[in-house]
């Protein structure tokens, strides 16, 4: 159910006897010479559909500007600075708190959100307005993506590739494939990205020239279809589990009681206060 699509009485009707949302976010940044600046939220926005489609349960807009200073030097990539981004997206799910959602889970595409949205789940948590995790796709099916690919890259490589090859094909450029391979980072974990434990960069350009990472080369349209209906399968899997618990079971526990060995009958413990 895309909220956008419908009347505020037909929402209205929804929220009577639901109480779950997904949010789809993404970020609009370089991906190679291959792949749109879209690739992320459109991944975020087609995932997220298709389990509306499949639940029934409500999908916002969007999000389709992220954290993505670290692509910066790359023609085209746009960010907000992490703050504002927080506040955003802690704003907008409060909006969804207020018309009757207690439960909200954020379909992520893009890395540099994670932990920002990991953060604002914890304030609204803490809060008590509703339960919000975030979703991030490839971290669903990691077996997967390592079965289908030889060198999947984090960025701009073949399980991204692979995930607009089937969403959107025409924005592939297949003629940029091999260039993207090889002006890029194939093999991450054989370069200096890594040194005695510590990283060592802070840009995507650090590593590779191009933006890309991995071997986009190693998509086929049948690897996409796997790779995308997988992903769909964990997220309804998600939701459905999301959708079962109690929201008292959502919330946070409480402080904890004092040492259980003490012995709990009135005036055994002296109080602080006394003198």
């Amino acid at each position: 159910m895309d909220v956008a699509d419908h009347t505020w009485p037909e929402v209205g009707e929804y929220v009577g006897e639901e109480s779950v949302a997904i949010v789809p976010l993404g970020s609009t940044e370089q991906h190679g010479p291959h792949l749109p600046l879209s690739t992320d939220h459109l991944i975020a926005e087609a995932l997220a559909t298709a389990a509306a489609d499949r639940t029934g349960f409500l999908r916002t807009p969007t999000i389709d500007v992220g954290v993505s200073p670290h692509h910066r030097q790359f023609h085209g990539t746009l960010w907000v600075d992490p703050p504002a981004f927080r506040d955003y997206v802690e704003s907008l799910t409060r909006n969804l708190a207020y018309h009757g959602i207690d439960r909200v889970v954020y379909v992520n595409a893009h890395g540099g959100n994670v932990s920002h949205l990991r953060e604002v789940g914890r304030r609204l948590h803490e809060d008590g307005v509703l339960y919000a995790i975030e979703w991030m796709w490839d971290e669903s099916i990691p077996e997967l993506v390592d079965e289908l690919f030889a060198y999947n890259g984090p960025h701009a490589g073949p399980k991204e590739t692979a995930m607009i090859t089937h969403i959107a094909p025409e924005l592939v450029r297949g003629s940029e494939l091999e260039n993207a391979r090889d002006g890029g980072l194939v093999d991450i974990e054989r370069s200096d990205a890594v040194v005695h434990g510590a990283r060592t960069y802070y840009d995507a350009i650090d590593n590779s020239a191009n933006g890309a990472f991995g071997d986009p080369t190693d998509v086929t349209p049948e690897k996409a279809e796997r790779l995308f209906e997988a992903a769909v399968d964990q997220l309804v899997e998600l939701l459905a589990w999301l959708d079962t618990r109690r929201f008292e079971d959502l919330m946070p526990e409480p402080h904890v009681d004092r040492d259980p060995d003490l012995d709990s009958t009135a005036g055994s413990v002296p109080s602080r206060r006394s003198n």
